[in-house]
């Protein structure tokens, strides 16, 4: 007698290919400058976008407004189901789902690494102190610091400290991965060993959303590059075509001043 298959192990494709991420004409303002101007953006589960552009140009907003640390005044915006609006409950279970890593690391100084690691796991989600410390350890063996895990975050490099912020993310088991420029405040030999953390992430399936402006790293993980420029998406591409052939004159104007 043959064993049947398991049906609950096969992919459902409509579910596979439901966005996780859907932000519909957002508008944002800061008093009277219009930061967001009617951003359209659906993201697949285990996607990776890049973000790039200028300066002031609206990115690290739009991915802040998806995690509800920006307020949006118009359009909507879709986690995993729920639209983000002022209602609390909804953005607590979002902010659990979708981690965060920023410019600078955001870690509390006066906690070891592993009190860090420990804090959003046991109190938001409850987690026995036990388990969510075998948790911190697997993540920090994952970003290849365990060793720091008694150590407090000024005894760390930058590139470490970053590296804790990511671990720090990944504990809360999110869905999704935001990520605001993790490398730009970082010397440069300490980027390679940020970046090669989220290669991985991206090689094992994490949806992720970057902010940046290593191109390399675009042209190996994402799937999708955009450029913003005055609060709206000019571009959006493959990486090849992206790179290649850009279509838009301020896609090719910002690749030849970042591009050497």
């Amino acid at each position: 007698m043959t064993d049947t298959p398991d049906m609950t192990d096969t992919p459902d494709m409509t579910e596979a290919t439901e966005p996780i991420i859907q932000v519909k004409d957002l508008n944002k303002w800061f008093g009277d400058f219009h930061v967001l101007k009617n951003i359209n953006l659906e993201v697949k589960k285990q996607e990776k976008i890049v973000i790039c552009g200028p300066s002031g140009s609206g990115k690290s907003t739009l991915i802040r407004c998806i995690n509800r640390l920006e307020e949006h005044q118009k359009g909507k915006i879709i986690v995993d189901g729920i639209e983000l609006t002022n209602n609390l409950k909804n953005i607590e279970i979002i902010r659990t789902e979708v981690g965060m890593v920023f410019q600078h690391f955001n870690l509390f100084p006066h906690l070891t690494i592993l009190d860090n690691l420990t804090l959003g796991p046991i109190w938001v989600r409850k987690t026995p102190k036990k388990e969510a410390e075998e948790t911190a350890m697997f993540y920090l063996e994952k970003v290849k610091i365990a060793e720091q895990a008694k150590k407090f975050p000024g005894q760390l490099s930058g590139g470490q400290q970053q590296r804790v912020a990511i671990a720090r993310s990944l504990c809360m088991k999110p869905k999704v991965m935001l990520f605001d420029e993790p490398t730009s405040a970082l010397d440069p030999e300490m980027v390679k060993e940020v970046l090669d953390v989220m290669v991985q992430l991206s090689d094992e399936g994490m949806t992720m959303i970057v902010v940046s402006h290593e191109m390399g790293f675009a042209k190996t993980v994402a799937q999708r590059v955009m450029l913003m420029d005055e609060g709206m998406i000019l571009e959006e591409n493959n990486p090849v075509d992206f790179f290649e052939n850009p279509q838009h004159e301020r896609t090719k104007f910002f690749l030849s001043q970042i591009l050497h």
